[in-house]
């Protein structure tokens, strides 16, 4: 590579299906992003808290939860993109029965912390791909994590240095970032924590011909 000239630039064009991210999360649309798949970011704007609310109410686990969203969102924003692969997707924290969602403020962000502190917790990951208002492929995934015994000055002194993006993310860290410093003990796919399982997601989106083979 000549000197001063950068990586080039890898998207793979196919003749298939538009792809349609029904979601507005940056690091999902990064994800795809890096993996050199272009796609059209259409969020579903459901109410998530309302659905998670009513799922919770009526018996469902975190994992039905999650894959229940995720198939609203797909469905949602397939209804207006007529023929395209419309993907969906969400992810619910449980700690013992407990569900944590993205952190509304700093002081949130500090509780749930300290709550996971030196406990084991799953990260449940949904994906769901829609076509023509109709669910044609879904698949869910778990990782378990356990948070390192935190002192309060540590997480102080952590979100300090992550700044507003945790707020982005459901437990308030960024494995992929200074977030990886929370763990002691990680097991799972790094894709399905980061909030997409894109292996599984790529395999089926190349059956789909959306992307080259």
């Amino acid at each position: 590579m000549a000197e001063g000239r950068g990586a080039p630039n890898l998207v793979i064009q196919a003749s298939g299906p538009q792809l349609v991210l029904a979601s507005a999360s940056p690091y999902r649309r990064a994800m795809l992003a890096r993996a050199g798949v272009p796609v059209d970011v259409d969020p579903a704007n459901i109410d998530e808290a309302e659905i998670r609310a009513s799922c919770r109410a009526g018996g469902k686990n975190a994992a039905q939860t999650a894959e229940r969203l995720a198939e609203l969102k797909s469905l949602r924003t397939s209804d207006r993109r007529r023929s395209a692969l419309v993907i969906g997707a969400d992810q619910i924290l449980d700690c013992d029965g407990t569900w944590f969602e993205k952190p509304v403020d700093r002081d949130t962000a500090r509780a749930q912390l300290l709550a996971l502190s030196d406990r084991m917790h799953e990260l449940i990951t949904a994906v769901c791909v829609a076509k023509d208002s109709a669910v044609i492929w879904r698949y869910t995934d778990r990782a378990r994590m356990r948070v390192r015994y935190l002192t309060p000055e540590f997480v102080v002194a952590y979100l300090d240095a992550a700044g507003e993006r945790v707020l982005n993310t459901v437990g308030a860290y960024e494995i992929e970032g200074l977030g990886i410093q929370l763990f002691d003990q990680i097991e799972g796919d790094s894709f399905t924590i980061q909030g997409l399982p894109l292996l599984r997601l790529l395999g089926f989106l190349r059956g789909q011909r959306a992307i080259p083979m």
